[in-house]
């Protein structure tokens, strides 16, 4: 019989996450099965339950159960209960265990495309959301020595500031200043939903004159390049979408399922293709 494995979330009839895993599943050689899991927030602690007795080995947490399914497990990463949030399960042997790969999946996509040290660099978060402060943290837990935030609520800003429990220096800036200061910074990182499809044509701030060799960074990958990151391409900016932050969060998912590294180039092929090539 294959291991089940899932995610669970409510929608969750949009999620890629069963093509890309299957497929890594398949690769590496593994007899195992991964599915959507429709999850209202009321059914929430009855499918963790269920998650038990079935005996599924891994699960991934999506939205709006990321923070709510904390206390129904039975132990939680220090990082993943800095941010308040799990996005995955491990099954082992009965005991629930709750991670966050979102931050640390960001990070090991940035690698990517940035030059130098990362502790070294000055960054600008916009949002103050939970995937805000998943990389927030993150970064935070690894030394990054400047990281600003912006958002549209200046407390919400302010309070992920304020909880933040890794040694950081960071300050609040409003929208409006932050765009007429980006030459500031080396990352900016924008973790908003706007400008996501089908509202293709929002952006969160005016890019204007930016840091000579800066990245310019959006979590959203449909569509592929967002009107924020078009208008940092045009004025130089080295962008990047989240198809990266997707693939690798999948990807740390995987390796705590299974111990093994999955092969991330068939992950990000099978992602493409399910967003039309």
């Amino acid at each position: 019989m294959d291991d089940l494995y899932g995610v669970i979330g409510d929608p969750i009839a949009h999620s890629m996450s069963p093509a890309m895993h299957n497929a890594a599943f398949k690769d590496a050689g593994i007899q195992a099965s991964y599915g959507r899991l429709h999850v209202s927030p009321g059914e929430l602690p009855d499918a963790i339950r269920g998650i038990r007795a079935l005996g599924l080995r891994g699960i991934n947490v999506t939205v709006p159960h990321k923070t709510a399914v904390i206390p129904l497990l039975d132990e939680v990463d220090p990082l993943a209960s800095s941010v308040g949030a799990v996005n995955t399960i491990v099954n082992r042997n009965g005991k629930l265990i709750g991670y966050n790969t979102d931050g640390l999946g960001y990070v090991e996509g940035l690698k990517k495309v940035l030059k130098g040290e990362l502790s070294s660099k000055a960054i600008l978060i916009i949002g103050a959301g939970g995937a805000a402060k998943a990389i927030y943290y993150t970064l935070a837990s690894l030394g990054v020595r400047k990281i600003d935030l912006t958002n549209r609520s200046e407390q919400k800003a302010i309070d992920m500031i304020e909880s933040c429990s890794f040694a950081v220096e960071s300050d609040y800036c409003t929208l409006s200043e932050a765009g007429l200061n980006l030459q500031q910074y080396d990352v900016v990182i924008q973790t908003t939903s706007i400008g996501m499809f089908p509202k293709v044509e929002e952006s969160p701030l005016k890019i204007g004159a930016v840091k000579n060799g800066a990245v310019f960074s959006d979590i959203i990958y449909n569509p592929i390049r967002t009107s924020f990151l078009k208008q940092a391409q045009q004025n130089g900016a080295i962008i990047q979408n989240g198809m990266d932050m997707f693939i690798y969060q999948g990807a740390l998912a995987f390796r705590k399922w299974t111990g093994i590294i999955p092969n991330t180039e068939l992950m990000k092929k099978v992602v493409l293709k399910q967003l039309g090539g």
